[in-house]
């Protein structure tokens, strides 16, 4: 078995453990155990724009005569939560997570958005340890070799993935608000507003309210 698809296994490669660990470790622990070490939020931040840009790239290689909507929907379906968080599952790491004792008992081992947080984590870990190559390593065995099985099911547009992404922070799904409509009754424009948590946050416009709506989610899920 591939080390990047054994957790053990991948544990014991770091060159320093303590940086696995950090990996692992919820600010909710941390809040438990303080100055013992940091939570994995830094790390993260890190390995979410490293396996964007692997996976861009990869999809970028593969699939040279399609368009950049096609790649957008089938990048969403791999990095997005469902996905990471069964590659979390995957692995067994929800029983490796340092969490506090109340978000254990309220089912953190098991939480979605936390799990697709801490492959992030693990993503970034293993840039800052082993580098560049590793990580694109582990992305490779454990999210893309996913491309397949993506393609074979219908890719999300951009209004579902932003509904799945602001549900995934416990946050009420987006509104839509027409804010313009402009030009003759049979060549129209309209200018669509997407309000998140009850703040707009971004506009699209388009021929019909749907396109305006599918626009403007796209320009809100750049700014999440």
């Amino acid at each position: 078995m591939n080390n990047f698809q054994d957790f053990q296994n991948l544990k014991r490669s770091f060159n320093n453990p303590k940086i696995i660990e950090e990996a692992l470790t919820h600010r909710s622990w941390v809040n438990e155990h303080p100055g013992i070490r940091d939570n994995n939020e830094r790390l993260e931040f890190l390995g979410d724009a490293i396996l964007e840009f692997i996976v861009s790239k990869e999809l970028f290689l593969q699939f040279p005569n399609k368009k950049e909507g096609f790649l957008t929907s089938l990048r969403a379906n791999l990095v997005n939560t469902v996905s990471l968080s069964q590659t979390a599952r995957d692995l067994g790491l929800g029983k490796e997570l340092f969490l506090s004792k109340g978000e254990e008992e309220t089912g953190g081992r098991e939480n979605p958005s936390l799990l697709a947080d801490t492959v992030e984590a693990i993503i970034g870990a293993l840039f800052i340890d082993q580098g560049l190559e590793k990580a694109e390593e582990f992305i490779k065995t454990n999210i893309l070799s996913k491309t397949q099985d993506m393609i074979r099911q219908p890719l999300k547009d951009a209004k579902s993935r932003l509904q799945e992404k602001v549900q995934s922070k416990g946050l009420p799904a987006p509104k839509y608000n027409v804010v313009k409509e402009s030009g003759p009754d049979h060549q129209k424009t309209f200018v669509v507003r997407v309000a998140v948590n009850g703040k707009y946050i971004a506009e699209g416009s388009g021929k019909s309210k749907s396109e305006a709506e599918q626009k403007a989610a796209q320009e809100a899920l750049k700014l999440l």
